[in-house]
């Protein structure tokens, strides 16, 4: 068995989740931020058995499309202090998804 985490931008998340129902999946979701861009994101956990790993992947991927997205100025101040300056107007590539698949050493279901 496997779980599939697919960190993916919040405007494909009702779709790539749709789709994986649509196919038998259950699905659970939490809201995430990402890093760089402070950007809102949803991370999808769904647990496959092995056999359902290339599905439960390319499902995610045929949903989860990279845009580009103009920024302006300068983000808000990052965690750790640093300041990221960007250009004004500069194109930067957002959404796509991010997947890990992982081992399941035990899985219980009460």
């Amino acid at each position: 068995m496997k779980l599939i985490v697919g960190i993916v931008n919040k405007d494909d998340a009702v779709l790539a989740q749709e789709a994986l129902v649509s196919q038998g999946y259950r699905v659970t979701t939490a809201k995430t931020t990402g890093g760089f861009l402070h950007k809102e994101n949803v991370t999808l956990f769904t647990g496959v058995g092995d056999e359902e790993v290339a599905e439960t992947v390319q499902l995610i991927q045929e949903n989860c499309h990279t845009r580009v997205q103009k920024m302006g100025g300068i983000p808000s101040l990052m965690a750790s202090g640093e300041l990221y300056i960007l250009e004004d107007s500069q194109e930067v590539e957002v959404g796509g998804a991010v997947i890990f698949v992982l081992d399941v050493a035990q899985f219980i279901k009460s």
